[in-house]
């Protein structure tokens, strides 16, 4: 019997990591070799563990997940890369992908399904899931503009017009423009549906 391909779990959520696992050991050319609920160990442990694939999701906590892709794929090209993601973000997916992930899968797909996109990364193919990969073609490029951007990431922080405009170092007139300006191009109604609109796709990521 060939070598089993060795998997990193990375899942903050215990249920949803042992569903994960249960799933994929059923599969007898897959072993999981090591869980962790944080990013922040990714590099270390797949260099000890020997993994041949980190499955990572998108949204657990520590370090960045795209920042942890390229570390990985820098010190340990070896070890391929699949982002589990609950729902899509269009400009995470592009930087992901840029970043180095061999692919992107959404959390719930069915274990087989996992486990023939687990298969086809190891062997080196780009595999995005279909409706990921739908959703991508709606926003391919931000449309806010880097002013606009900054503004929004500073709205979501909460706070005053006058405590953005201190933090953005610029008046609270230009503060007033640039968020009725992002309002505008996102197609949202409010401050609030702006913010919600650029996270979901992605445009707000350092």
């Amino acid at each position: 019997m060939p070598d089993r391909i060795r998997l990193l779990l990375v899942d903050d959520q215990i249920l949803s990591r042992g569903v994960l696992r249960s799933g994929l050991e059923r599969e007898q050319d897959l072993e999981v070799v090591a869980e962790l609920n944080r990013t922040d160990d990714v590099v270390r442990a797949a260099k000890q563990h020997r993994a041949n694939v980190a499955l990572v999701d998108t949204a657990g906590p520590g370090s960045n997940s795209i920042t942890v892709t390229t570390e990985l794929r820098s010190s340990m090209p070896e070890c391929r890369v699949v982002m589990l993601t609950t729902f899509g973000r269009p400009g995470h997916l592009r930087r992901g992908l840029e970043a180095g992930a061999k692919g992107f899968a959404l959390k719930g797909s069915p274990a087989p399904q996992l486990a023939d996109a687990v298969r086809r990364v190891h062997l080196g193919l780009r595999v995005v899931d279909a409706d990921l990969r739908a959703e991508t073609l709606q926003y391919t490029e931000t449309p806010l503009n880097d002013g606009e951007t900054d503004t929004l990431r500073a709205a979501r922080n909460g706070g005053t017009i006058a405590l953005m405009a201190r933090n953005l170092q610029v008046s609270e007139r230009v503060v007033r423009t640039r968020l009725w300006s992002a309002i505008g191009k996102t197609g949202a109604r409010t401050r609030a549906d702006a913010i919600q609109i650029a996270d979901r796709n992605g445009w707000l990521l350092d």
